[in-house]
């Protein structure tokens, strides 16, 4: 099964977060499921590292060095943003306002890919929500 990660998800993920449930993290360690993590979540990770909210992926190496290592270590594809992406977001009703976020559903939605998250706030999009 494919499966989109939440931002939140990856990060506890990667850094191994009791905050991650049981199922999420069995979901993503399953070889039978591929995970993917948006190129929305890439650029939302690279916006507050460079606030200084990210402190978690503080690396010598370089930011992008450093995610492309977690992605590999981790079997993470990456989702590129589609156009259909984009403008399927036009059609969504605001019962989120983070822009991220309103991203992911739409990509989740073209995609038939559920989402793995601890955010409630995504449910009434009538997205599949793993957590």
């Amino acid at each position: 099964m494919n499966l989109l990660s939440d931002t939140h998800t990856f990060l506890w993920f990667v850094g191994g977060s009791s905050q991650l449930s049981l199922t999420a993290r069995q979901l993503i360690e399953d070889p039978k499921n591929t995970n993917w993590l948006s190129i929305a979540s890439l650029w939302e990770m690279a916006i507050k590292f460079s606030l200084g909210k990210l402190e978690q992926l503080a690396s010598e190496k370089p930011f992008a060095e450093h995610i492309a290592d977690l992605l590999a270590e981790n079997a993470y594809q990456v989702l590129s943003i589609r156009q259909s992406h984009v403008t399927h977001v036009v059609k969504l009703p605001f019962h989120h306002r983070d822009p991220f976020d309103r991203l992911l559903v739409a990509q989740s939605q073209i995609e038939a890919m559920p989402i793995l998250s601890a955010d409630r706030l995504l449910d009434p999009y009538g997205i599949q929500r793993l957590w």
